[in-house]
């Protein structure tokens, strides 16, 4: 990786984190690629189905001319005059499809606001569609833009009738003034006005960097190439967003709940060596992008995403481990996710469940339930602070399907 040209000083890390979110090959990546240059789906995997896999990132600078025409260009692209810089943002592009559900609440946690993109070529709202905008809701994202993409593929009164209901299904969660930009990604039309709207609609969160920084796991890896020397072997790598705080190069960390070793968790502590930001070197990291963290930890360790779904922070400052929860719950009226209606039955003892924290999805044993409480057992514990939102989860038609969530109670 290079080192940052223009000098450590002068690079900007992104300030906030926007979700892509929607039903699958609705075009969250072409829109991604088409306000950053950068196709976010970069896993081999990936590239061979056409779909998103893992959480994607892209970062773009927002723009604004004298005219008040919005880009991501220094040089306008409508009237030719010089931009200013407004913000640099970072997307986060979440998989559509129903068997990845799990991974896109996981990037609900690392989203500040959130793009819900719906093709203008069919009905609305579609399963996912549904899906991803219950679990914006569960998160707490409410800072929301839709992008009615694809118009370029219907009638202006398809495309009418489209947003009509788009509208109702946004009004129908009881969101209001979540504005509808028509778009067409694939030949970059109206993206000025869905700028403006991401900068009306969804603004940058107040930080404090004096709290006790926390970061959510989203990658791990081995950076080392086969064959590489034990001398020059460069430790493990951690990868996710900082929701809270500011790391710095140097810093003693703790990651929960760490690995396995003789059938049990044990907390890792180490040292960052070097904090990443796109391909730059950076001295700090505070909320906003993905950033990595190269540490003193043995590579294997890391690899393969051994590390997703973990917490890192300060040594002794990180929220408990659970390998037990005591949940309340709120249930949805039906299932989303599903084509038909299907109504969501209460929470039964005894049956198995998946549990979205963070950047961890685990399934879990329910034991006892009463009035709206239940005890779940989980099968791989998870580090989450108490009043903690979780995503609750149902195996349905072969699927795990979104039912509702519970929040996290005192032991």
């Amino acid at each position: 990786m290079k080192e940052n040209p223009t000098g450590g000083n002068k690079y900007r890390q992104p300030e906030v984190n926007i979700g892509l979110t929607g039903h699958v090959d609705h075009g969250k990546s072409t829109i991604v690629e088409a306000l950053t240059g950068k196709w976010p789906a970069t896993h081999s995997e990936e590239l061979r189905r056409g779909i998103t896999i893992k959480l994607g990132y892209a970062n773009a600078d927002f723009r604004r001319c004298s005219n008040g025409h919005y880009s991501t260009n220094v040089k306008c692209p409508y009237c030719g005059l010089e931009t200013k810089l407004l913000r640099r943002v970072s997307f986060v592009d979440c998989p559509g499809h129903e068997s990845l559900m799990a991974i896109m609440l996981a990037g609900a946690t690392l989203m500040d606001g959130a793009i819900l993109v719906v093709a203008a070529d069919e009905p609305c709202p579609q399963p996912q569609t549904r899906e991803h905008l219950a679990a914006l809701m569960i998160s707490g994202i409410k800072d929301i833009v839709v992008a009615q993409n694809k118009i370029e593929l219907v009638t202006d009164d398809k495309a009418v009738e489209n947003f009509k209901q788009i509208k109702e299904m946004i009004e129908g969660v009881g969101l209001k003034d979540v504005p509808i930009v028509p778009i067409s990604a694939l030949h970059k039309a109206n993206l000025d006005v869905l700028i403006q709207e991401i900068e009306r609609k969804i603004p940058t969160p107040r930080r404090n960097p004096e709290v006790d920084p926390l970061m959510h796991v989203a990658r791990s890896f081995d950076v080392n190439r086969p064959g590489t020397k034990p001398e020059n072997l460069k430790g493990g790598v951690i990868g996710g967003s900082v929701v809270q705080g500011e790391f710095i190069v140097g810093d003693e960390i703790e990651i929960k709940p760490g690995i396995v070793l003789n059938g049990k968790y044990k907390t890792l502590k180490t040292k960052i060596v070097e904090i990443r930001s796109e391909k730059y070197r950076i001295e700090k990291a505070k909320p906003g992008g993905l950033v990595a963290f190269q540490t003193k930890l043995d590579p294997s360790l890391t690899k393969a995403d051994n590390l997703m779904g973990c917490v890192v922070g300060h040594s002794g400052k990180l929220p408990p481990i659970w390998e037990e929860l005591e949940l309340e719950t709120f249930l949805f009226e039906e299932v989303v996710g599903l084509v038909e209606k299907l109504k969501v039955e209460p929470i039964r003892e005894g049956e198995d469940i998946m549990i979205t924290a963070g950047t961890a999805t685990t399934l879990g044993k329910v034991g006892k339930v009463a009035r709206g409480k239940i005890n779940v057992k989980l099968w791989l514990p998870i580090c989450a602070q108490t009043n903690k939102r979780v995503a609750i989860g149902r195996r349905l038609k072969g699927r795990w399907r979104l039912i509702g969530y519970g929040t996290i109670l005192e032991r």
